[in-house]
C-alpha cells in the first residue's frame, strides 16, 4: 500500500517522526508541493492509495486523475482545500484531525492580547539598546499599558478553543461574552451567551474563534466595526477571511480599533500589498498558533489513527460521510 504526504514540512520540520505512518505502507513524504501546479500534485500522488495533505489542494481534476486514491486525510482540522463533496461521490472518505490545538491556539490568542497590552518584546529590545541604562527615571514605558481585570472579552465562536480562551481570560479577571449558534452548558459555565450586536457593543476585546463558513466570511467589516466600542482590541488566530482586511486597516488607522493581534490573514503567506502591513498598531505573526511540538505530535498521532481505521474498514473523523 502506497502512502503519500504532499506537504509534510510544516507538520514535521525534523523534530517528529513519520515512522508510525511508514509502518503502515510504502511512505513517500514531500516537504512541499506547488499548490498552483495540479500536474505536479497529480504526479506526486501517482498510484498512491492513501494521501495526506495540509494546504495542498485536491480538486475534482486531481481526484479523477488519481484513480488509485481511496483515502484522503488532512494534517489539520480545516478541509476546504479538498473537494470533499466530489470525493464522496467517488466513495473516497476525507478525514481530518478534529482536536489537537485547543491548548496551543487559545494560549496564543492570549499571548497576542498580552503583547498588545504590555509590548513586552519592544520594551525588552529597548533595554538591550541601552535606553534603560541611560534613563533619568527608574522606569519608563513607550506605550500605554493596559490592565485586563474587569474588562470584557467577547468571543465569536465558542467551541473548544473559544471556551479554553475564555477560561484563561476569566482567570485573569475578565468578563466573558460569547456568540455561538450552539450554546451549551460548558460554555455557560464560562461566559454569558449574547447576540452578535450585543457582543460588538459591550466588548473591550473581541476574539475570533469561529470556523470559516459563507456566513462567517467577512464577519468583521466596516459595518460590524462601527458597532464596536471606540478603542476596541481585535484578536484573530482562527481564519484570515473572517476579516475584511481593508476595513480593519481603516479602523486601525482612524483609531476606532486601538490594536489588532493577528496570526492569520486572507492569503498566506501574506502578500506585500496587504493593507494591514501598513496599518497602525497591528501585530501580525506567521500562522504559528497551532505549531508547538506537542500540538503537532497530536496531529501526527491522529493522522496515523485515521489511516489505521481506514485500513481496518472503519474510517474515523470522516468529514464527508
Amino acid at each position: 500500500m502506497k502512502i503519500v504526504v504532499l506537504d509534510g514540512y510544516t507538520e514535521n520540520p525534523g523534530d517528529l517522526s513519520w515512522d508510525a505512518l511508514a509502518a503502515l505502507g510504502d511512505l513517500t513524504v514531500y516537504d512541499r508541493t506547488d499548490v498552483n501546479n495540479e500536474d505536479e500534485i497529480i504526479a506526486r500522488i501517482g498510484d498512491a492509495e492513501l494521501v495526506y495533505t495540509n494546504k495542498t489542494p485536491i480538486s475534482r481534476r486531481v481526484i479523477d486523475a488519481c484513480p488509485s486514491m481511496k483515502f484522503i486525510s488532512l494534517l489539520a482540522t480545516g478541509y476546504n482545500v479538498v473537494d470533499y463533496n466530489y470525493a464522496k461521490e467517488k466513495g473516497i472518505p476525507v478525514t481530518n484531525v478534529p482536536v489537537y490545538g485547543t491548548a496551543s491556539v487559545s494560549q496564543f490568542a492570549i499571548a497576542l492580547l498580552l503583547e498588545i497590552c504590555h509590548h513586552v518584546a519592544h520594551h525588552s529590545k529597548t533595554v538591550y539598546e541601552g535606553k534603560w541604562e541611560h534613563c533619568q527615571d527608574w522606569c519608563y514605558w513607550d506605550y500605554p499599558l493596559i490592565e485586563l481585570d474587569k474588562k470584557t472579552l467577547g468571543i465569536i465562536g465558542f467551541g473548544r478553543i473559544g471556551q479554553h480562551t475564555g477560561a484563561i481570560a476569566k482567570a485573569m479577571g475578565m468578563n466573558i461574552l460569547a456568540y455561538d449558534n450552539f450554546p451549551n452548558d460548558s460554555g455557560r459555565a464560562i461566559a454569558e451567551y449574547v447576540d452578535l450586536d450585543t457582543l460588538l457593543a459591550k466588548s473591550d476585546v473581541i476574539a475570533l474563534h469561529c470556523p470559516l463558513f459563507p456566513e462567517t466570511q467577512g464577519i468583521i467589516n466596516k459595518d460590524t466595526i462601527a458597532k464596536m466600542k471606540d478603542g476596541v482590541i481585535v484578536i484573530n488566530n482562527s481564519r484570515g477571511p473572517l476579516i475584511v482586511e481593508q476595513d480593519l486597516a481603516d479602523a486601525l488607522n482612524s483609531g476606532k480599533v486601538a490594536a489588532a493581534g493577528l496570526d492569520v490573514v486572507s492569503t498566506e503567506p501574506i502578500r506585500g500589498d496587504n493593507p494591514l502591513l501598513k496599518a497602525k498598531n497591528c501585530l501580525i505573526t506567521p500562522h504559528i498558533s497551532w505549531a508547538p511540538k506537542e500540538s503537532r505530535q497530536r496531529i501526527m498521532d491522529c493522522a496515523v489513527e485515521n489511516a489505521k481505521a481506514y485500513i481496518a474498514g472503519k474510517p474515523i473523523n470522516v468529514v464527508n460521510k
